[in-house]
């Protein structure tokens, strides 16, 4: 459980990636918590056969974070690294757009849907993709929630070339607050 975070707090940004398997996250987070550590916003992710997550820490400096976390990286043969960061919770941007792009896996796909993004201000704030298909005819899949300051309209001009070659694009309107 997250605690109330203290202004003054000084927080981490700790970034562990290695291969994939069970309890990484628990061993992880049980040392953290047996350090007097709280934590922020976190992403964790596989891709491939690996892992990568992303934690805001809070409660500790950077040698005494790297003491605590250090005995489960070295015993899960993962790779460790450590940054000074603004914790800023609460004060960050919410989603307003999501956009789904499916096309032929080729290179630049990803290149091309985020520059048209960009265009429309489009601020990225989650990215995920996946290939899909076979090994012969594969697709490429972007799943991309951002904020877009004029909104699906703005968005759905800026992907028009993207149709206009062939990849299939949808912009969905998303609305956060529900609930």
């Amino acid at each position: 459980m997250s605690v109330p975070a203290r202004q003054d707090a000084q927080w981490h940004m700790l970034t562990v990636i290695g291969a994939d398997r069970p309890g990484i996250v628990a061993k992880l987070t049980e040392a953290l918590f047996r350090g007097g550590c709280n934590l922020g916003e976190a992403s964790m992710a596989r891709l491939g056969g690996n892992f990568s997550v992303m934690l805001m820490v809070e409660g500790a400096d950077a040698a005494a974070l790297e003491k605590l976390v250090r005995p489960v990286t070295d015993a899960l043969g993962l790779r460790l690294h450590l940054d000074p960061i603004h914790g800023e919770l609460h004060r960050h941007v919410e989603p307003n757009v999501q956009v789904t792009v499916y096309g032929a896996d080729r290179p630049g796909i990803v290149a091309q849907a985020t520059a048209a993004l960009a265009v429309a201000g489009f601020n990225i704030l989650d990215l995920y993709t996946d290939v899909g298909g076979t090994a012969e005819r594969p697709i490429y899949i972007m799943l991309i929630d951002g904020h877009a300051a004029g909104g699906v309209a703005v968005v759905e001009r800026a992907i028009a070339p993207l149709r206009a070659g062939g990849i299939e694009v949808r912009v969905t309107a998303l609305d956060t607050m529900i609930g």
